[in-house]
């Protein structure tokens, strides 16, 4: 059974449980070179699977029409397409059980190699299904079995990834190697987002809206073809291998990773103190802020995707650089002090972009006086300013690297190996489907209801950001959950 967390080995000291491991399974022995031969099979899948999960998203507004009726309101089918987006994220934590008993039972590389495939199969189909004017209520509802496929095979994904990476890095080094792979969520955004500008610049706007959209779908075969070519080469872990061929795998990973007490405090603690928390900050600072400036701030989809991808550009190395310090001076530091910067300054920061995209209201010059109508004028002039809005949303992005840079060390650290896929897998699902991946939908109904309310009241006049309440409470519960009751362990053994 496995022991106390405090009572690991830290990497500097012998293990004596038992002999000692040949070098071959040790993984302070694997060569650098396979190392990183390990870390880009693993992103390149990974990226190309978050590039397919982000692509409806990214689409919503224009989906939305072709899923829910040309003839709807547009608040209502942009709300039904985030709803089917949503889906995909509830499934995650259920895709993490299954496919994470399956890492745990038989391996971390076939696992997945079938989330890969079951997930571009899913993107596919989806840029192949007829509209809701052709084939009315069962547009939306294949759309949504494909969806659940996917989320599924995410769940089982980054638990894969993560651990199949940290199971070959230095204990001294895991925080920087595995940072990699907390590029790929951002790296698959970005590429989604590339791929919708290219192809929408290729064509003209209703060619786009009409039929167009569906080629990002349909270039992921190609995507997806080569990732599995890539990931075919790979050889198991070699710390399960080690577990295996010496009888130490877990026959019943979900019963050992929630019913053992020591181990179900430490997935709690995960989900409650960190995953919940780095889920919000994550889709609020990328995701909800892409939709937000297209949806309320009315800004073009070349403009807003501009902003977004210079400042996830330019934020990318900060993951790297997190997840290293992280090897120096520990993870929790790093993470919670993310969370905190993303609870104080999310509110601030959007303001500035709504004030930076142009007027502050919708009032027109025939409802306000001269100096509003003149403020008016102003703004309408200068805006958008797209330089100071990629700076605001750097911030953002720079909070996400703070606290999802040094989160996979941390998640494969705490469990051992013969549950870590399961164990890693669900808390982080849930943190991340669950509270996470409903920010866009929930901050957007709330924002939908605020605007509806009477006049002159609180939520009324500050409609257009008052959905950030949610990413925002939960951020701050997290805060003081983690800072609490997280322990700030790094460079142990993992080796069980």
């Amino acid at each position: 059974m496995h022991s106390a967390l405090p009572q690991r080995a830290p990497a500097t000291e012998p293990v004596t449980a038992g002999p000692a491991a040949p070098a071959a399974h040790d993984n302070n022995s694997v060569a650098v070179g396979k190392i990183w031969e390990v870390i880009t099979a693993s992103s390149v899948g990974t990226v190309i699977e978050w590039y397919d999960f982000y692509i409806f998203g990214s689409l919503a507004a224009i989906i939305g029409p072709v899923l829910f009726g040309s003839q709807g309101k547009p608040e209502d089918t942009l709300l039904g397409a985030l709803a089917v987006f949503g889906a995909g994220f509830v499934v995650r934590p259920f895709g993490a059980l299954v496919f994470g008993r399956l890492g745990d039972m038989i391996g971390r590389k076939y696992t997945f190699l079938l989330t890969l495939l079951i997930m571009g199969g899913a993107t596919v189909v989806t840029g192949l299904i007829p509209s809701y004017d052709s084939i009315g209520v069962a547009a939306p509802l294949i759309v949504l079995v494909l969806r659940l496929l996917q989320g599924l095979a995410l769940g089982g994904e980054y638990g894969g990834a993560a651990t199949y990476v940290a199971e070959y890095s230095p204990d001294k080094r895991r925080g920087y190697f595995t940072s990699y792979i907390q590029i790929t969520a951002t790296a698959g955004l970005v590429l989604s987002i590339l791929v919708i500008v290219l192809t929408k610049k290729a064509m003209p706007d209703a060619a786009f809206k009409e039929w167009g959209w569906r080629i990002p779908f349909l270039l992921s075969a190609l995507l997806i073809v080569a990732s599995y070519y890539i990931r075919r080469r790979l050889h198991e872990s070699p710390l399960f291998a080690k577990a295996k061929a010496e009888g130490r795998t877990s026959q019943h990973p979900l019963r050992e990773s929630f019913m053992n007490p020591v181990n179900r405090r430490l997935v709690l603690i995960a989900l409650f103190g960190v995953t919940m928390g780095q889920g919000v900050v994550f889709y609020t600072s990328q995701f909800y802020a892409y939709s937000f400036m297209q949806n309320t701030l009315k800004l073009d989809l070349v403009d807003a995707s501009i902003v977004l991808v210079v400042a996830m550009v330019l934020a990318t190395p900060f993951f790297v650089y997190f997840g290293s310090l992280s090897d120096r001076i520990g993870r929790k530091r790093i993470i919670m002090t993310g969370m905190l910067c993303a609870t104080l300054f999310t509110v601030p920061i959007f303001y500035g972009l709504q004030a930076y995209a142009g007027p502050l209201t919708e009032t027109t010059p025939a409802t306000v006086d001269a100096a509003g109508q003149a403020v008016a004028a102003v703004q309408k002039a200068l805006a958008p300013n797209l330089l100071l809005m990629t700076a605001l949303t750097f911030c953002l992005v720079l909070f996400v690297t703070m606290v999802y840079g040094p989160i996979a060390a941390y998640l494969v650290e705490l469990f051992p190996t013969k549950v870590r896929y399961t164990s890693l897998s669900v808390p982080y699902h849930i943190g991340n489907g669950v509270f996470g991946g409903f920010v866009p939908l929930v901050a957007t109904w709330i924002a939908v209801w605020a605007k509806a309310q009477p006049e002159g009241t609180f939520f009324h006049e500050h409609a257009s950001l008052s959905g950030l309440i949610y990413p925002v409470l939960i951020a701050l519960i997290c805060w003081v959950i983690g800072s609490a009751l997280m322990k700030d362990v790094r460079n142990v053994r993992i080796m069980d």
